[in-house]
Protein backbone atom coordinates (compact mmCIF):
# COMPACT_ATOMS: atom_id res chain seq x y z
CA UNK A 1 0.00 0.00 0.00
CA UNK A 2 1.42 3.49 -1.33
CA UNK A 3 2.79 5.50 2.22
CA UNK A 4 0.05 8.86 2.12
CA UNK A 5 1.22 11.45 4.25
CA UNK A 6 -1.75 12.24 7.36
CA UNK A 7 -3.94 15.63 6.68
CA UNK A 8 -4.88 17.68 9.36
CA UNK A 9 -7.68 20.57 8.06
CA UNK A 10 -9.16 23.02 10.23
CA UNK A 11 -12.81 24.34 8.83
CA UNK A 12 -13.92 27.07 10.60
CA UNK A 13 -16.97 27.71 8.75
CA UNK A 14 -18.36 31.35 9.59
CA UNK A 15 -16.62 31.50 12.58
CA UNK A 16 -13.53 34.17 13.38
CA UNK A 17 -13.24 38.15 13.67
CA UNK A 18 -9.85 39.90 12.54
CA UNK A 19 -8.68 39.83 16.24
CA UNK A 20 -9.71 36.08 17.20
CA UNK A 21 -8.91 34.98 13.69
CA UNK A 22 -5.28 36.21 14.14
CA UNK A 23 -4.83 35.10 17.70
CA UNK A 24 -5.99 31.33 17.05
CA UNK A 25 -3.96 31.60 13.87
CA UNK A 26 -0.82 32.04 15.45
CA UNK A 27 -0.95 29.64 18.16
CA UNK A 28 -1.45 27.01 15.87
CA UNK A 29 1.30 27.91 14.08
CA UNK A 30 3.34 28.32 17.31
CA UNK A 31 2.31 24.70 18.36
CA UNK A 32 3.80 23.45 14.50
CA UNK A 33 7.07 25.55 15.06
CA UNK A 34 7.78 23.82 18.07
CA UNK A 35 7.08 20.79 17.41
CA UNK A 36 8.77 20.51 14.19
CA UNK A 37 9.59 18.22 12.55
CA UNK A 38 5.83 17.43 11.86
CA UNK A 39 4.95 14.02 10.79
CA UNK A 40 1.90 15.14 9.00
CA UNK A 41 0.38 18.37 7.11
CA UNK A 42 -1.78 20.92 8.81
CA UNK A 43 -4.48 23.32 7.02
CA UNK A 44 -6.56 25.98 8.48
CA UNK A 45 -9.38 27.31 6.33
CA UNK A 46 -10.49 30.26 7.87
CA UNK A 47 -13.27 32.85 6.52
CA UNK A 48 -12.48 34.65 3.36
CA UNK A 49 -12.13 37.94 5.08
CA UNK A 50 -9.38 36.29 7.39
CA UNK A 51 -7.24 34.81 4.22
CA UNK A 52 -5.10 38.07 3.82
CA UNK A 53 -3.95 38.49 7.24
CA UNK A 54 -3.78 34.97 8.12
CA UNK A 55 -1.36 33.91 5.27
CA UNK A 56 0.81 36.72 6.74
CA UNK A 57 0.47 35.24 9.84
CA UNK A 58 1.17 31.70 9.01
CA UNK A 59 4.20 32.64 6.39
CA UNK A 60 7.77 30.72 7.80
CA UNK A 61 5.93 28.24 9.22
CA UNK A 62 4.35 25.17 8.39
CA UNK A 63 1.02 25.34 8.83
CA UNK A 64 -0.48 26.15 5.03
CA UNK A 65 -3.81 28.33 4.10
CA UNK A 66 -6.65 26.50 2.61
CA UNK A 67 -10.18 28.14 2.05
CA UNK A 68 -13.80 27.11 2.17
CA UNK A 69 -15.00 27.40 -1.38
CA UNK A 70 -14.44 29.01 -4.94
CA UNK A 71 -15.78 29.59 -8.24
CA UNK A 72 -15.56 27.75 -11.41
CA UNK A 73 -15.51 30.98 -13.15
CA UNK A 74 -11.50 33.02 -13.64
CA UNK A 75 -13.30 36.41 -13.66
CA UNK A 76 -16.53 37.76 -14.45
CA UNK A 77 -19.89 39.53 -12.93
CA UNK A 78 -20.16 37.00 -10.29
CA UNK A 79 -21.19 39.76 -7.38
CA UNK A 80 -19.72 38.55 -3.82
CA UNK A 81 -17.82 35.78 -4.96
CA UNK A 82 -14.03 34.57 -5.27
CA UNK A 83 -12.10 32.73 -8.01
CA UNK A 84 -9.71 29.78 -7.55
CA UNK A 85 -6.87 32.57 -9.08
CA UNK A 86 -7.71 35.00 -6.52
CA UNK A 87 -7.61 32.58 -3.40
CA UNK A 88 -3.96 31.29 -4.62
CA UNK A 89 -3.30 34.99 -5.19
CA UNK A 90 -4.00 35.37 -1.41
CA UNK A 91 -1.27 32.17 -0.25
CA UNK A 92 -4.03 29.73 -0.70
CA UNK A 93 -2.63 26.03 -1.23
CA UNK A 94 -5.83 24.62 -0.76
CA UNK A 95 -9.98 24.70 -1.00
CA UNK A 96 -12.70 22.95 0.48
CA UNK A 97 -15.36 22.41 -2.15
CA UNK A 98 -18.86 20.28 -1.97
CA UNK A 99 -19.13 20.38 1.95
CA UNK A 100 -22.60 18.75 2.53
CA UNK A 101 -23.27 22.54 4.12
CA UNK A 102 -23.12 23.96 0.54
CA UNK A 103 -24.80 20.62 -1.22
CA UNK A 104 -27.86 21.48 0.77
CA UNK A 105 -28.03 25.45 1.83
CA UNK A 106 -26.44 26.41 -1.70
CA UNK A 107 -28.45 23.46 -4.05
CA UNK A 108 -24.58 22.96 -5.09
CA UNK A 109 -24.91 20.31 -8.05
CA UNK A 110 -22.14 17.45 -8.66
CA UNK A 111 -21.75 19.14 -12.41
CA UNK A 112 -21.13 22.23 -10.47
CA UNK A 113 -18.57 21.22 -8.40
CA UNK A 114 -16.91 19.34 -10.49
CA UNK A 115 -16.47 22.69 -12.45
CA UNK A 116 -14.86 24.12 -9.39
CA UNK A 117 -12.45 21.32 -9.22
CA UNK A 118 -11.42 21.80 -12.57
CA UNK A 119 -10.42 25.83 -12.04
CA UNK A 120 -9.39 25.42 -8.87
CA UNK A 121 -6.76 22.57 -9.69
CA UNK A 122 -5.95 25.00 -13.06
CA UNK A 123 -5.13 27.70 -10.29
CA UNK A 124 -2.52 25.38 -8.35
CA UNK A 125 -4.78 24.90 -5.56
CA UNK A 126 -5.64 21.13 -4.16
CA UNK A 127 -8.60 20.13 -3.66
CA UNK A 128 -10.29 19.02 -0.83
CA UNK A 129 -13.67 17.45 -2.34
CA UNK A 130 -16.20 16.56 0.50
CA UNK A 131 -18.99 13.68 -0.05
CA UNK A 132 -20.78 11.68 2.49
CA UNK A 133 -24.34 10.30 3.11
CA UNK A 134 -27.68 11.10 4.78
CA UNK A 135 -28.89 9.60 8.03
CA UNK A 136 -31.95 8.35 5.77
CA UNK A 137 -29.80 6.81 2.63
CA UNK A 138 -27.61 5.63 5.74
CA UNK A 139 -30.67 3.39 7.57
CA UNK A 140 -31.94 2.29 4.21
CA UNK A 141 -28.46 1.04 3.41
CA UNK A 142 -27.55 3.52 0.30
CA UNK A 143 -24.45 4.82 2.02
CA UNK A 144 -22.28 3.04 -0.85
CA UNK A 145 -24.53 4.05 -3.50
CA UNK A 146 -24.21 7.53 -2.28
CA UNK A 147 -20.78 8.18 -2.25
CA UNK A 148 -20.20 6.34 -5.77
CA UNK A 149 -22.68 8.76 -7.00
CA UNK A 150 -21.36 12.15 -5.33
CA UNK A 151 -17.85 10.99 -6.56
CA UNK A 152 -18.87 10.08 -10.02
CA UNK A 153 -20.58 13.44 -10.20
CA UNK A 154 -18.51 15.73 -8.24
CA UNK A 155 -15.33 14.64 -10.39
CA UNK A 156 -14.59 16.07 -13.40
CA UNK A 157 -13.10 13.16 -16.29
CA UNK A 158 -9.71 14.94 -15.89
CA UNK A 159 -8.35 15.58 -12.70
CA UNK A 160 -4.50 15.88 -10.61
CA UNK A 161 -4.05 13.22 -8.28
CA UNK A 162 -1.73 14.91 -6.89
CA UNK A 163 -4.25 17.79 -6.26
CA UNK A 164 -7.17 16.05 -4.88
CA UNK A 165 -8.04 15.04 -0.98
CA UNK A 166 -11.56 13.01 -0.90
CA UNK A 167 -13.04 13.83 2.87
CA UNK A 168 -15.71 11.44 3.65
CA UNK A 169 -18.20 13.47 6.01
CA UNK A 170 -21.32 11.81 6.71
CA UNK A 171 -24.17 14.45 6.79
CA UNK A 172 -25.53 13.00 10.07
CA UNK A 173 -22.44 12.97 11.80
CA UNK A 174 -21.66 17.28 11.60
CA UNK A 175 -22.20 18.61 14.44
CA UNK A 176 -24.21 15.62 16.09
CA UNK A 177 -21.24 14.75 18.24
CA UNK A 178 -21.39 11.20 16.95
CA UNK A 179 -19.48 9.02 14.69
CA UNK A 180 -19.71 6.32 12.66
CA UNK A 181 -17.04 3.02 13.81
CA UNK A 182 -13.87 3.33 12.66
CA UNK A 183 -14.85 -0.02 10.80
CA UNK A 184 -17.00 1.59 8.93
CA UNK A 185 -15.19 4.74 8.00
CA UNK A 186 -12.36 2.18 6.58
CA UNK A 187 -14.80 0.82 4.25
CA UNK A 188 -16.14 3.96 2.91
CA UNK A 189 -12.60 5.10 2.59
CA UNK A 190 -11.71 1.74 0.73
CA UNK A 191 -15.09 2.21 -1.46
CA UNK A 192 -13.61 5.77 -2.72
CA UNK A 193 -10.43 4.43 -3.52
CA UNK A 194 -11.73 1.48 -5.44
CA UNK A 195 -14.19 4.03 -7.25
CA UNK A 196 -11.31 6.29 -8.10
CA UNK A 197 -9.71 3.14 -9.93
CA UNK A 198 -5.85 3.18 -10.71
CA UNK A 199 -5.04 6.62 -9.17
CA UNK A 200 -6.72 5.58 -5.95
CA UNK A 201 -4.03 4.64 -3.92
CA UNK A 202 -2.26 7.69 -4.30
CA UNK A 203 -5.28 10.24 -3.09
CA UNK A 204 -5.73 11.26 0.33
CA UNK A 205 -8.57 10.23 1.89
CA UNK A 206 -9.70 11.91 4.95
CA UNK A 207 -12.77 11.87 7.41
CA UNK A 208 -14.88 14.55 8.82
CA UNK A 209 -17.73 15.10 10.85
CA UNK A 210 -17.39 15.11 14.77
CA UNK A 211 -14.17 14.51 15.05
CA UNK A 212 -12.68 15.79 18.54
CA UNK A 213 -9.37 14.87 20.78
CA UNK A 214 -11.09 12.00 22.10
CA UNK A 215 -12.08 9.75 18.98
CA UNK A 216 -9.58 11.19 16.85
CA UNK A 217 -6.26 8.55 17.77
CA UNK A 218 -8.65 5.70 16.86
CA UNK A 219 -9.06 7.53 13.38
CA UNK A 220 -6.03 8.69 12.91
CA UNK A 221 -4.32 5.14 13.78
CA UNK A 222 -6.16 3.67 10.80
CA UNK A 223 -3.72 3.07 7.95
CA UNK A 224 -6.80 3.56 5.75
CA UNK A 225 -7.95 6.92 7.26
CA UNK A 226 -5.21 9.61 6.25
CA UNK A 227 -6.45 12.60 7.96
CA UNK A 228 -9.07 14.50 9.28
CA UNK A 229 -11.35 17.47 8.12
CA UNK A 230 -12.06 18.98 11.51
CA UNK A 231 -15.17 21.46 11.98
CA UNK A 232 -16.11 23.21 15.86
CA UNK A 233 -13.20 21.63 17.53
CA UNK A 234 -10.65 23.66 15.50
CA UNK A 235 -11.65 26.69 16.25
CA UNK A 236 -9.45 25.76 19.55
CA UNK A 237 -6.01 26.12 19.09
CA UNK A 238 -5.69 23.56 22.34
CA UNK A 239 -8.05 20.81 21.08
CA UNK A 240 -6.96 21.45 17.14
CA UNK A 241 -3.50 20.77 18.11
CA UNK A 242 -4.20 17.51 20.43
CA UNK A 243 -6.42 16.06 17.34
CA UNK A 244 -3.18 16.83 14.90
CA UNK A 245 -0.65 14.70 17.80
CA UNK A 246 -3.21 11.75 17.28
CA UNK A 247 -1.45 11.39 13.80
CA UNK A 248 1.69 11.14 14.91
Amino acid sequence: MTKRRKLIVGNWKMNGRLTSGLNLAREVADKAVAAMPLAFDVVLCPPATLLWPIADALMGTPVLLGAQDCHYANHGAYTGDLSAGMLADLGCRYVILGHSERRAAYGESGELISKKVTAAQLAGLTTIVCVGETLEQRASGATDEAIVQQLSSSLPDKFHAAQLVIAYEPVWAIGSGEIPSTDDIRAVHRLVRRSLGATGDMIQVIYGGSVVPNNAEGILQDPDIDGVLVGSASLNSDGFWAIAERAR
